[in-house]
Order: C-alpha cells, then sequence, then structure tokens
C-alpha cells in the first residue's frame, strides 16, 4: 500500500484571481512567482487542516472526519498560521 498523502493542487489561474481581487487598485498585476507561492502556502494550509481534524476525530473516537472536526480545529489553526 502506498503511504504517500494525496497531492493537493490548486490552479494557478483561481490562485492569481483570488490574489487581484484583494487588491484595491485594479492595475495591480500578481508575478508567476507570488501564484506559486501562494499555491505553496495554501496547499501547507489545507494539509495541516486536514492532519488537526483527523487528529480531533481521533480524538473523539470518530471513524471519519466530518465538517464539526474542522470547525473545532479551525479557530487554534487560524491563529497558528
Amino acid at each position: 500500500m502506498d503511504d504517500r498523502e494525496p497531492e493537493v493542487v490548486f490552479k494557478k489561474e483561481t490562485i492569481g484571481k483570488l490574489l487581484s481581487l484583494s487588491f484595491r487598485d485594479e492595475k495591480t498585476k500578481v508575478s508567476g512567482d507570488a501564484v506559486l507561492l501562494m499555491a505553496e502556502m495554501l496547499k501547507i494550509f489545507v494539509q495541516e487542516a486536514a492532519r488537526r481534524a483527523a487528529k480531533q476525530a481521533d480524538a473523539e473516537d470518530s471513524d471519519t472526519v466530518d465538517i464539526d472536526h474542522f470547525e473545532k480545529i479551525l479557530p487554534q489553526l487560524l491563529l497558528d498560521f
């Protein structure tokens, strides 16, 4: 069995669009490197959220992770980042 974690992938176009939506000036551009860096940060964030939610589910003797587990870990996750 393969023990590797599934690859988390974000589309560069989606990340670029999300970043540009947060700018006040419409003329502000986002470089390709900035998009790649943000995609990597989001990947790490999602992986950490999944790990913490799984740990929370395990602590509650649950076989599956559901939205309640994610909601419980979200406040601390946001504070850590």
